[in-house]
């Protein structure tokens, strides 16, 4: 991922969160899963840092939008398989894929308000 898209990917999701008065992190990380940009927003918690990334993270190893899993975590079931196949993952909105010319170059992760609101800005 080169830097020019991380820094328009930490902008746009930097607007959309101050379009709405939210502060949040947000971590850019490469298609390796290493931390290329990271933003903490004024007054937001230290724990949303690793669960920015985790969010990025997970959306890059597992090569879906953690609201996928969400979905399925919360559907039951089979869904449930999650919690144990995968240790280390975040299982909620706000992690999303980064995709150039049909290829995954990193993820975008969030966190700060509610997953839904975190899956928004993402």
């Amino acid at each position: 991922m080169t830097l020019v898209i991380a820094q328009k990917a930490i902008a746009a999701a930097q607007a959309e969160a101050k379009k709405n008065n939210w502060n949040v992190v947000i971590t850019i990380v490469d298609s390796g899963g290493h931390v290329v940009m990271l933003h903490r927003m004024d007054n937001v918690q230290l724990g949303s840092v690793d669960i920015a990334t985790g969010k990025a993270t997970t959306a890059l190893k597992m090569r879906r939008p953690t609201k996928v899993m969400q979905d399925g975590l919360a559907a039951g079931g089979e869904g449930l398989r999650m919690l144990t196949f995968y240790p280390g993952i975040v299982l909620v909105d706000g992690g999303v894929l980064v995709v150039e010319g049909g290829k995954i170059i990193g993820a975008v992760g969030v966190s700060g308000v509610t997953s839904a609101q975190d899956g928004q800005i993402a």
